[in-house]
């Protein structure tokens, strides 16, 4: 059986080919004997159309390409437009348009805008000769478990009244009451774990009320911390109130107590910095002793206005509390007594027993008499209060 050959593909021109006599003879013979393929269809004249169109427009495009030099993609299959909707931007585009380059750097700007505007470290830390405010607030050290084994290093920069612990190594202490962190308690001495947390939990009271308490420190009497004391205690609570009353070297309420003349200072600010450490430990049978050694920074001004002076007063002390248990000792439950206090002040004028502390400015002279002893770091505490015996106002390195 003969078979017709396939009608022609359109030549070059893109006209389809006529539709020859021997292919239609060929057709009809096939169909007449039976089988053969279907009678072929010549174009229609909108597929002409369409073709004509198509190839005028590719020749339009390559001769615009050689005017103006440009190179010639490659050739894409022709498809007609679709009927009613033609082809999507993005189909054609191969995904979603691109934005412009500056709307890109302009979002990129105005992000860094913002971020320098909500840390300005970042750009400020990179600039020579200027510090942040972020510079001078870094984080605290971890808590204080022992004494340590060297003194901090060495810090540069000036006090400020905006900044008053620039230059001084308790800028990265932690600051207030937080400072004073409590160990776990567990019970000791015949003393239950309850126990031991309220003498633990007392004792940190009363370093707060002698030595944190805003209105103490500015000359205001201490009665918070006296309301702790055990008043079966026959000195402590009598001797102290006595030197709180009236001053004078055997009596001098700072070795309890921190305060200050408002006549004359003020502080600087309401941040004190404190670093140390507290534990306990089992006394005698029903008495549970707790150890406390810290040391306290405190930032001040004068009172006199246009004075911008700042000196820091150091204080450091080392202090054991007891709690007895009232079924075996004569006292008043859940009161505190004083073991022991000793106690060392830095950059103070020495010799002045009025009842405060009074810190040394830069540029100033000292009224009272000469610090005694050697020169001591006062932010090293690798040192036991034990280990140092030339008096109460020492020397200083640095302040």
């Amino acid at each position: 059986m003969s078979t017709a050959p396939p009608p022609e593909r359109p030549d070059d021109s893109g006209e389809p080919a006529a539709i020859s006599d021997d292919q239609w003879d060929t057709f009809l013979r096939d169909t007449v004997e039976g089988g053969g393929p279907p009678a072929p269809k010549e174009p229609s004249a909108r597929a002409r159309m369409v073709a004509r169109r198509l190839r005028e427009e590719g020749e339009r495009e390559a001769a615009a390409d050689r005017r103006f030099g440009r190179r010639r993609k490659a050739a894409q299959p022709a498809e007609p437009p679709g009927w009613r909707t033609g082809p999507a931007v993005r189909e054609k585009r191969g995904g979603a348009p691109r934005k412009p380059l500056w709307s890109v750097l302009g979002v990129l700007l105005v992000a860094a805008v913002c971020l320098v505007a909500v840390r300005p470290s970042l750009l400020l830390d990179h600039i020579p000769g200027v510090r942040s405010s972020a510079g001078d607030a870094p984080s605290p050290l971890p808590a204080e478990t022992a004494l340590p084994s060297d003194a901090p290093g060495a810090v540069s920069g000036t006090a400020t009244l905006d900044h008053p612990f620039r230059g001084s190594p308790a800028l990265v202490w932690d600051e207030g009451a937080d400072a004073i962190e409590l160990p776990a308690a567990k019970a000791v001495a015949g003393l239950g774990e309850a126990d031991v947390a309220l003498a633990l939990r007392r004792t940190k009271e009363f370093l707060v009320e002698t030595s944190l308490d805003p209105a103490v420190l500015r000359g205001g009497q201490p009665d918070k911390a006296l309301a702790l004391l055990d008043p079966e205690q026959p000195r402590t609570l009598p001797e102290l109130r006595r030197s709180l009353r009236d001053p004078d070297a055997e009596h001098d309420p700072v070795t309890y107590v921190s305060r200050f003349d408002p006549a004359r200072v003020r502080l600087a600010g309401d941040v004190v910095k404190v670093r140390g450490h507290l534990s306990f430990e089992a006394g005698r049978p029903g008495e549970v002793k707790v150890h406390a050694d810290y040391t306290f920074v405190y930032p001040l001004a004068h009172r006199a206005p246009g004075d911008d002076r700042v000196a820091r007063s150091i204080v450091r002390r080392d202090v054991t509390t007891m709690l007895h248990d009232p079924a075996k000792w004569d006292t008043v439950k859940g009161k505190l007594s004083i073991g022991s206090v000793a106690t060392r002040t830095y950059n103070n004028e020495c010799g002045v027993f009025d009842g405060y502390l009074h810190p040394i400015f830069p540029g100033a002279t000292p009224t009272g008499t000469p610090a005694r002893g050697d020169a001591h770091d006062p932010y090293s505490r690798k040192e036991s209060m034990k280990d140092v015996r030339d008096g109460g106002c020492g020397r200083t390195t640095r302040s």
